[in-house]
């Protein structure tokens, strides 16, 4: 990390020179004492990008872009608000606010620090389906964003099909992520946290009106990170802030900008490329070391650095028409090097490793790799919205266009390694000399006009109705001298329709289908460009918002194709591919929210997923599962806040996570078996200060996420002890 001490600091140094800039305005507000009349927003109040009250989120904008209640969207929607992510300790990285989240695989490959990985509906959703604040984070190869959740307000998960609303996406959702935002309210808090490996956080989050009339407001939130990580030689460092600014000239006018920009410098994990033997079965020495390194740790590095910059501009007109604009650049550099495992070097017929005479270890294979990105991206999204009544009809309308552009600048080189023992891995041997495999631009931009009409009409009949089109263009511009560069065009057509009624009693029954499109940045064997994947998905399912406590509960059914899926296979010899395989994802899925009292407050969920290739090459494959993700998966956490005078300001929790057995070959031949999954956590607060401790994984279960093939397979993660003392001033 030696290289970091000034890069880190520079970069990070570009959003501190915008709270540097704001001083002499809150300087000015500091010298002036305006009293004015006080609203307090009660339970009613909420917004689709505000704080989450409690567990339970009643409005969201994801499934609409619009502030829409989440009964009246006609998909699965799932929210994780601030107050479940701090109860449940998730503390940097999205995909473990996702653990407790049906439909949702979260860290498939065990603990990858620089990258949030998750499949929804048993489709991977880490380059397509990831969301900020309603524009896409795109990614493709290793050019992929990544924010901090101590930066968030929510995090979002709409399940099925989303490109009626955001174009190209991945078929089975997307996770939209929520920042933190200016408000009205002041915040002042910093936090600071060390868990049992010895990385260590500190946290702020600052904010509040300029002036005395709140025209101007502003919210600076940060934090810095570093330490060692659970396996050997592993470390850290990294850190972000997030300056906003907020103009607020009267209640119909609004524009903010801010700024994210954010480091890391890290020795890798060295997870996730483990064989299936001496993991998930044993070995004939039993199973691997869950804490070996395997990779070299004095040249193994990783940096990553990220600036992003946007707007959010809207305004509501008299008659109650609003048009809103909302935009973002962002620009990342990562590079990465060191050797990774690629299964056992020696192994008999039946895959078990075989002891090597010279070094008297099992010796596992290691690919060298270096890896360059530069990628730039920006996206805007204008909307204009608005309600109108046809007859007994009343009419929600939404019309919007939005742009997006990814430019990846990548060169990739591996392969220059070689072998390391098992039991007892020697390093600082020569390594071998990388070949560059990839070396090329990637060039995708995207324009869709899209409309949305939520009908009313009856006593609670509800219609939802989606349309959109979209033309997409990709490029790849091949540097190798032997590479291939194409330039393709596509366009599609997207449509979502939904009916559901709702009862007085808070029950909201409804049918939904939708289509979708997914642009690949690829070729087939023949060098044409790869269409993009296209289906369709029908879903139906109840919402319930009971009357006699804060809650919401969701159960759905559904059924998702994919088509146009790549697939490799072998004609006269030569190993081809075409585009002709089908997926279908079929599934059932329970989840329930409850602030049941004001110390009660309680998450479950259920989710069962039947994933099969219904079309392939390969007839062997037809009827078979893909790997990585389980058919059931559960959850449950409980919290419990004590109010009687003795143990006042005393909150304890206590949760389960269940994955069940997943395949972890194409032939279905070799299965990841389930494992359960305990977590913890005690808080204690008193004047505006907070204890805390979390415990993931208490009993230290030693087991396997998943597999994508025998080498390919990551330890779940260990247990995780974080001790956090937080303060509101």
């Amino acid at each position: 990390m030696k290289n970091l001490h000034g890069m880190f600091l520079s970069r990070l140094a570009l959003g501190t020179a915008v709270v540097v800039l704001m001083a002499p305005v809150m300087g000015h507000a500091q010298e002036t004492t305006v009293l004015r009349e006080i609203t307090v927003e009660g339970q009613g109040a909420e917004n689709a990008t505000g704080p989450v009250r409690g567990y339970v989120a009643k409005k969201s904008a994801t499934g609409s872009k619009t502030g829409t209640e989440t009964k009246d969207i006609p998909q699965s929607v799932s929210v994780v608000g601030r107050k479940e992510m701090d109860d449940r300790g998730a503390v940097t990285k999205i995909d473990e606010v996702l653990r407790y989240t049906p439909g949702v695989t979260a860290e498939p490959f065990g603990t990858d620090p620089d990258t949030d990985w998750f499949y929804i509906r048993g489709f991977q959703a880490t380059q397509t389906g990831v969301f900020l604040d309603g524009l896409n984070l795109f990614s493709y190869g290793f050019g992929g964003f990544q924010m901090d959740a101590y930066g968030l307000e929510r995090v979002e998960v709409l399940k099925g099909p989303a490109s009626v609303l955001y174009g190209g996406a991945n078929p089975g959702g997307i996770v939209q992520l929520v920042r933190k935002q200016t408000q009205d309210t002041p915040v002042r808090e910093t936090e600071i946290g060390i868990n049992n490996f010895g990385n260590a956080f500190f946290g702020f989050d600052v904010g509040d009106k300029v002036d005395g009339e709140g025209v101007w407001k502003y919210r600076v939130t940060g934090k810095v990170s570093g330490g060692d990580n659970y396996t050997d030689y592993s470390e850290d460092l990294r850190g972000f802030i997030m300056p906003q600014i907020t103009f607020e000239p009267d209640a119909q006018t609004s524009a903010t900008l801010y700024g994210y920009f954010s480091a890391l410098d890290q020795v890798h994990v060295g997870n996730g490329f483990l064989p299936y033997i001496g993991t998930v079965v044993d070995a004939p020495f039993g199973k691997l070391d869950r804490k070996a390194f395997y990779g070299e740790p004095d040249i193994d590095n990783g940096r990553v650095y990220q600036s992003m910059v946007g707007y959010e501009v809207s305004h509501e007109f008299d008659n109650g028409w609003k048009i809103s604009q909302n935009a973002r650049y962002g620009h990342l550099y990562k590079h990465e090097t060191g050797p990774y495992p690629g299964g056992w070097a020696n192994a008999d017929a039946n895959g078990q490793p075989i002891l090597d005479a010279t070094t008297n270890d099992y010796m596992l294979t290691r690919f060298g790799y270096d890896g360059l990105s530069k990628a730039d991206s920006f996206g805007v999204d204008n909307r204009i919205e608005g309600q109108f009544e046809t007859g007994a009809v009343s009419h929600s309308l939404l019309v919007g266009l939005d742009y997006k552009y990814y430019r990846l600048d990548q060169v990739q080189a591996c392969c220059g390694s070689n072998a390391i023992g098992a039991l007892k891995p020697i390093y600082g041997s020569t390594q071998g000399t990388n070949f560059v495999y990839a070396d090329n631009v990637v060039t995708q931009q995207q324009i869709g006009i899209y409309a949305q009409d939520q009908l009313r009409f009856g006593d609670g009949w509800l219609v939802t109705l989606n349309g959109r089109y979209d033309y997409v263009d990709t490029e790849l511009n091949n540097r190798l001298p032997a590479g291939a560069s194409f330039r393709s065009h596509d366009d599609a057509l997207s449509g979502r329709a939904g009916l559901a009624y709702e009862f007085d009693n808070g029950l909201t029954p409804y049918v939904s289908a939708a289509t979708f499109f997914n642009p690949l940045i690829d070729t087939l064997a023949d060098g044409t460009p790869a269409a993009p994947e296209e289906g369709h998905q029908f879903e139906a399912g109840v919402k319930y918002e009971p009357t006699f406590f804060d809650g919401s509960i969701t159960a759905s059914v559904f059924k998702l194709v994919k088509d146009n899926a790549i697939v490799s296979y072998t004609a006269g010899g030569v190993t081809t591919s075409g585009q002709f395989g089908q997926v279908e994802s079929t599934g059932f899925e329970l989840e329930a929210k409850a602030n049941l009292s004001d110390n009660w407050k309680a998450l479950a969920s259920y989710s069962y997923t039947d994933l099969e290739i219904t079309r392939d090459a390969n007839p062997n494959l037809i009827g078979k599962s893909p790997w990585i993700v389980p058919t059931h998966t559960a959850s449950l956490w409980v919290d419990y806040a004590f109010t009687d005078d003795t143990f006042e300001g005393l909150s304890i929790g206590g949760g389960v996570r269940y994955q069940g057995k997943s395949w972890a070959d194409a032939a279905n031949t070799l299965r990841v078996p389930d494992a359960a999954v305990f977590d913890a956590a005690i808080r204690y607060e008193k004047n505006d200060w907070t204890a805390s401790v979390n415990v993931a994984n208490v009993f230290d279960k030693e087991y396997v996420k998943s597999c994508a093939g025998v080498s390919v397979c990551g330890w779940g993660d260990s247990r995780t002890i974080t001790f956090k003392l937080a303060k509101k001033w």
